[in-house]
């Protein structure tokens, strides 16, 4: 038996091989659950246990366990394609059905939703190369807007609770956790003489409104500090804000400069009332050396060490993109979410350890799932924003249900006064204000 003392154990799990994948995944149903599940193959062990027990083997043991039958995906190693079959379960989609006391694999369902198994697996990508949502299990079987990890846990919270009645467990608690990516903190100001040559020759209605602006007679239309700023001092919700800090610019790469002092003051002005995260480059994806310089450049603005990050364009490809965050120092990444749609591309609100499947090893890398980004409904879906909002109070519903932590992901430029946005701050605004009155 591995773990914690026998006398200390409230639940075993057996299993007849211990694998590197059942132990991640006892591990992770013992955070989802609040439970201390300890993990053994000693078949004699297990029959003498005394307290509750989970059998996971493809017979049953004993009367008083809870059996959950294996399909096979966590005795086994690499990765090959999965013959998916969904179907309801309780009411939700599910899929691995098993002939046990629960009716679907839960440990290898949420194995394969959580580490993105399929995304190993050939696929094509968007326009973007990224994983395209489409290809997913979760799209196709109807079930990408909802956290459906997380509600299954609930639904096997209640069954264990009937099966073993003197079981205790700690009850997931509600968090909202409001993101933004600065890409590009300004529209006009502080781009240097040439970009702003480039800018009136490619915008000349633009001329007159760019002269009052870089004569301070008019407000950036990027720029909303101010705003953001106050939104989240008057409801004492604490933001997280990434900062694309690229020296090196490109077509999708487009910030001011990075060492120049506003830029500086701007990083500075956020970290007053949010955390700070570096925001990867578009050329970090094939220039690896480039993200630790754009780290180590918000390090430098800072004085403070960077652990948090999230792609640009929510540009990540697995194994390599979170091999290369920790290499760089990070240790959370807010990037698992589409840049197409809404909902949950890992099918959880709740964040968890990466597992590297090459590896066949659990990381210390801690992944953020992010539900919402206005962006989507902007450029992909083409929502106005009352219909945008419509979907993330949906969204936001369902986290709340389940006890997840619900992050949106919105751009300084939809919350300024470019008119090309008008109505999302003020949408924004008010769900804030909704979200902070309805959790006090």
């Amino acid at each position: 038996m591995e773990g914690a003392d026998r006398k200390t154990v409230n639940m075993l799990f057996y299993t007849t091989h211990i694998t590197p994948r059942i132990q991640y995944m006892v591990q992770y149903m013992n955070q989802q659950l609040g439970v201390e599940a300890v993990v053994t193959d000693d078949a004699e062990l297990y029959r003498s246990h005394r307290s509750e027990k989970i059998n996971y083997s493809a017979a049953r043991i004993l009367d008083e366990e809870f059996w959950m039958a294996p399909v096979g995906l966590l005795s086994s190693a690499g990765v090959q394609k999965q013959a998916i079959s969904c179907f309801t379960w309780q009411g939700l989609p599910a899929f691995f059905a098993t002939d046990d006391d629960l009716g679907f694999d839960w440990l290898a369902a949420s194995f394969f939703l959580i580490t993105r198994y399929e995304e190993y697996l050939e696929h094509e990508p968007d326009a973007y190369g990224r994983y395209a949502h489409h290809n997913s299990t979760a799209w196709n079987c109807g079930f990408l807007q909802r956290p459906l990890v997380d509600e299954w846990t609930e639904r096997l919270r209640r069954l264990l609770k009937q099966k073993f009645p003197l079981l205790t467990f700690s009850s997931p608690s509600f968090h909202l956790l409001p993101t933004y990516d600065i890409d590009i903190a300004w529209s006009y100001r502080h781009k240097g003489f040439w970009r702003t040559l480039g800018g009136i020759i490619r915008q000349p209605n633009s001329v007159v409104k760019r002269i009052q602006v870089l004569a301070g007679r008019r407000q950036d239309p990027y720029d909303a500090l101010l705003s953001i700023a106050a939104l989240h001092r008057e409801y004492s919700c604490r933001p997280l804000t990434f900062f694309l800090a690229a020296d090196h610019r490109s077509e999708l790469d487009k910030n001011v400069d990075p060492h120049s002092k506003a830029f500086h003051s701007l990083v500075l002005q956020f970290a007053e009332f949010s955390d700070i995260g570096v925001h990867p480059s578009d050329f970090s994806n094939t220039h690896q050396e480039y993200l630790v310089r754009e780290k180590n450049t918000l390090e430098a603005c800072l004085k403070k060490t960077i652990y948090r990050s999230r792609h640009h364009y929510l540009k990540i490809h697995l194994p390599h993109s979170y091999r290369t965050l920790l290499q760089a120092g990070i240790t959370d990444d807010y990037t698992m979410g589409y840049g197409t749609v809404n909902g949950f591309r890992a099918s959880t609100s709740r964040s968890f350890y990466w597992y590297d499947l090459e590896a066949e090893a659990v990381t210390p890398l801690r992944v953020h799932p992010p539900a919402w980004m206005e962006a989507n409904s902007y450029y992909e879906l083409h929502q106005k924003p009352e219909e945008a909002f419509a979907e993330l109070n949906k969204l936001y519903e369902q986290v709340q249900a389940t006890g997840g932590t619900f992050i949106t992901v919105m751009h300084n430029h939809f919350l300024g006064t470019d008119e090309m946005y008008a109505g999302w701050g003020e949408r924004y605004a008010e769900f804030i204000r909704n979200a902070a009155s309805a959790n006090k």
